[in-house]
């Protein structure tokens, strides 16, 4: 495998709305929150960012919207040394939004208004079909229209590129399109939505996260590995899935085993925690190899 590994991430990018406050307000109810941020994220833009911290080159495939919010996704993207150029802005439509609210135990309830990630097409993965067939790996998730998950997943196998499918927000899928899938990464939410395991292609790999405890991976005959978490004190969990699935990416494409790539992102996701917001709580390579070392003296 490169040294810096090819990730191609086929998805959503939103601008994230987030309010802080102290309880979520019931049916009818108006509360005062404590605090606002407005910033980058949407499922693909979240793990193409941290997919890029880790150290890989990254370039993303969606649409935005001809608002203010599109030019200034793509600047993003672009600051942050993500490849753009497949990043399309869509007349006459607007750029997904995403309104967080985050309450005093950092969890989180998430709002998701899709706009211009509803118009990314199959037209569109077979205009990038140069840029997919040298990827390593190509991450997908349900932010955008299913016709083009499987079309992806389907253009993937054809061309022996590996793929993940974060199959979030939970919805229902066909398990024959969705299983081209090399991983199937849900949380548990979601993993309700998917189905057993034994209900699946026995070549699509499955992991499930569990939050604070970690993730499960789920081999064909149902056998669980549960690989733990790394303790911490979360402040806003928003965004710690995408960590984990786009450092897991990075690292299972540099060619480690499952179970270390799958420890490593567990620790990676943690660290996403210990501040807000989404894309801006992703920690760079250095810090996570620093944390890395520091918790896992015996295995370096």
């Amino acid at each position: 495998m490169p040294s810096s590994p090819r990730i191609v991430v086929v998805g959503s990018a939103n601008v994230d709305l987030t309010t802080f406050t102290d309880a979520f307000p019931r049916p009818g109810e108006t509360i005062f929150g404590r605090e606002f941020h407005l910033g980058f994220g949407g499922k693909g833009a979240n793990q193409a960012v941290a997919a890029r911290l880790c150290g890989a080159e990254v370039s993303m495939v969606a649409r935005v919207g001809d608002d203010l919010f599109g030019p200034a996704t793509i600047r993003n993207f672009e600051a942050r040394g993500i490849d753009a150029s497949r990043v399309l802005i869509t007349a006459g439509v607007s750029s997904g939004v995403a309104p967080i609210f985050v309450d005093s135990a950092g969890e989180n309830r998430i709002l998701v208004v899709k706009g211009a990630n509803d118009k990314l097409s199959p037209a569109d993965i077979e205009g990038s079909g140069d840029l997919l067939r040298r990827a390593d790996f190509i991450i997908l998730q349900l932010e955008i229209p299913l016709e083009t998950v499987y079309y992806t997943l389907e253009f993937a196998r054809k061309h022996g590129v590996r793929t993940i499918l974060n199959p979030a927000p939970a919805q229902p899928l066909d398990r024959e399109q969705a299983g081209k899938a090399d991983y199937l990464i849900p949380n548990e939410t979601e993993a309700r939505e998917v189905g057993p395991r034994s209900s699946w292609a026995a070549d699509c790999r499955f992991i499930i996260t569990v939050g604070a405890n970690g993730a499960v991976l789920v081999a064909a005959d149902g056998a669980e590995r549960h690989v733990p978490a790394f303790p911490v004190t979360p402040i806003d969990t928003s965004g710690a899935g995408d960590a984990f699935i786009g450092s897991l990416a990075c690292f299972l494409a540099s060619g480690m085993d499952e179970l270390q790539a799958i420890a490593r992102s567990n620790l990676y996701a943690a660290l996403s925690t210990l501040a807000r917001g989404t894309q801006s709580s992703f920690v760079s390579r250095e810090r996570f190899e620093r944390e890395w070392q520091a918790r896992t003296p015996a295995t370096g």
